[in-house]
């Protein structure tokens, strides 16, 4: 029996897997293969955060595979060049893979159906990785949507089907084909030391991504709405990364919330509010689909008049380091960095700063969530920065700049998320834990504080930056 090449790059799951699942159902041989592309045209190489949680997430799918009698095949090259070579090696013709949305992607998907047609098999692009494919929903006029409420509006109505569940058997071929070690794919962070705080805070894998939505919807759900906004609660799913590196479905997490809602109805405004945020995940994929140019050219062309600030710089390090002088944003840069990760609302302060404050381009910031982000996502990296910059599709407008210390004060009244992460600050009371520059000389001596050694003086002016980012928006007449 001629085998079934199933690509996983993009789905490191066994749960609600259509394609491997379909694969499974034919009966013959199935030869799951993760492949590492950074050569085809148009691809992003991963960043370290994003290098670190697949390695341990390729080591724990090719353990259940193993369970299942199966096993991981490993290559690296040209996605089109490594397919070619697997049906040489196996004498398979049919793949079988979950759809991408990259434009880079989906031209690899369509070299690799001319592949197969060629050798009498076909390719088999199956969905799983959204809710809803980007070319079944669209506005009355036949266009894509460029407004979430409106786009979120008509989704829902169109979400159909249940995930699919993980197969109990796989198939083994007679021989396997060659595979590299997953050591071989360089993921390893260096220094390896660099990588030791994610760890003691991360479980990559699937199980994991599980144990994770199971842990939100039995309990911290239930402050979602409100508590998503407190950067020191534990009110978020952190899922995303788990979404992003496919060891979950949206599918998956789509339904057993819906599921909770039904046993709790009284969780609605809670559960309402997490799903919308799932739907913000499926606008940016529709938004990255249409707009294949979105992770490099603003959405809006005139917005490629503005004078951002570009290339490295002190003030840029400044910022990435958390050396800023404004609590709440350094506190955030530092729990990027420390974690792999930061709190959306935070997430929102910091890329205003940069892009407002700063003057700095919003394609610099994104590059560094690129690298330090270990939910680094192509649409949903765009996407939000281009939010916030006010360049992109349903965007703040540009106009309006968050405050950082009104936001700080607003969302961490108490200063608990700044001294986990600012621990110099700790001893601050509260009425200028959010501006130490404001403090006077005797508390901050108190504090154990001195400006410009222990903590940095801000980098800027406020008010001055404003009015420097207003006049530029003016002088661009945008």
């Amino acid at each position: 029996m001629k085998p079934i090449v199933i690509l996983m790059t993009n789905t490191l799951r066994l749960d609600d897997n259509p394609a491997l699942s379909a694969a499974c159902a034919e009966g013959v041989p199935v030869i799951p293969v993760y492949i590492l592309d950074e050569e085809t045209v148009g691809t992003r190489p991963y960043g370290a955060a994003r290098r670190w949680w697949l390695l341990k997430s390729l080591k724990e799918l090719s353990k259940q595979l193993t369970s299942l009698g199966s096993a991981l095949i490993i290559r690296k090259g040209i996605t089109l060049r490594v397919v070619q070579a697997l049906l040489e090696e196996t004498g398979a013709s049919i793949v079988h893979l979950t759809r991408s949305y990259e434009h880079w992607a989906r031209e690899s998907e369509a070299d690799i159906d001319d592949l197969c047609i060629s050798q009498g098999g076909s390719c088999r692009r199956f969905t799983g990785n959204l809710l809803i494919e980007p070319e079944h929903i669209q506005t009355k006029t036949g266009k894509p949507y460029e407004v979430f409420t409106p786009f979120w509006r008509t989704a829902k109505g169109l979400i159909t089907g249940t995930p699919v569940n993980p197969p109990v058997n796989i198939i083994a071929p007679d021989k396997w084909p060659v595979s590299l070690d997953i050591s071989d794919l360089s993921f390893e962070p260096c220094p390896a030391s660099w990588a030791m705080p994610l760890a003691r805070i991360w479980q990559p894998g699937e199980i994991a991504a599980h144990e994770r939505l199971d842990m939100f919807l039995g309990g911290i759900v239930d402050h979602y709405k409100i508590g998503r906004d407190v950067p020191a609660k534990e009110a978020t799913s952190r899922l995303s990364p788990y979404l992003t590196n496919g060891e979950i479905s949206a599918r998956r997490v789509y339904f057993e919330a819906k599921n909770v809602l039904d046993k709790r109805p009284a969780a609605v405004e809670n559960i309402t509010s997490f799903i919308r945020e799932i739907g913000w995940r499926e606008f940016n994929n529709h938004l990255l689909y249409h707009f294949p140019h979105m992770p490099a050219q603003p959405l809006k062309p005139k917005f490629e008049r503005f004078p951002w600030q570009q290339g490295q710089g002190l003030l840029l390090k400044a910022w990435q380091e958390g050396k800023t002088g404004f609590p709440i944003i350094d506190a955030g840069m530092r729990q990027l960095w420390q974690t792999g990760w930061m709190h959306n609302r935070v997430r929102m302060i910091v890329a205003s700063f940069l892009v407002k404050d700063m003057l700095w381009h919003w394609r610099e910031g994104e590059a560094w969530f690129w690298d330090t982000l270990v939910d680094a996502d192509v649409a949903n990296n765009a996407a939000g920065w281009q939010w916030v910059a006010g360049c992109g599709a349903d965007a703040a407008p540009y106009f309006r700049i968050f405050n950082p210390i009104l936001q700080s004060e607003k969302f961490d009244k108490e200063g608990q998320y700044i001294r986990e992460f600012l621990p110099e600050l700790s001893a601050l009371p509260n009425a200028y834990i959010h501006k130490p520059f404001d403090a006077p000389q005797a508390v901050l001596k108190t504090a154990g504080i001195e400006l410009g050694k222990t903590y940095p003086f801000p980098i800027l002016n406020r008010q001055k930056a404003r009015m420097r980012a207003l006049g530029a928006l003016e002088a661009t007449k945008l």
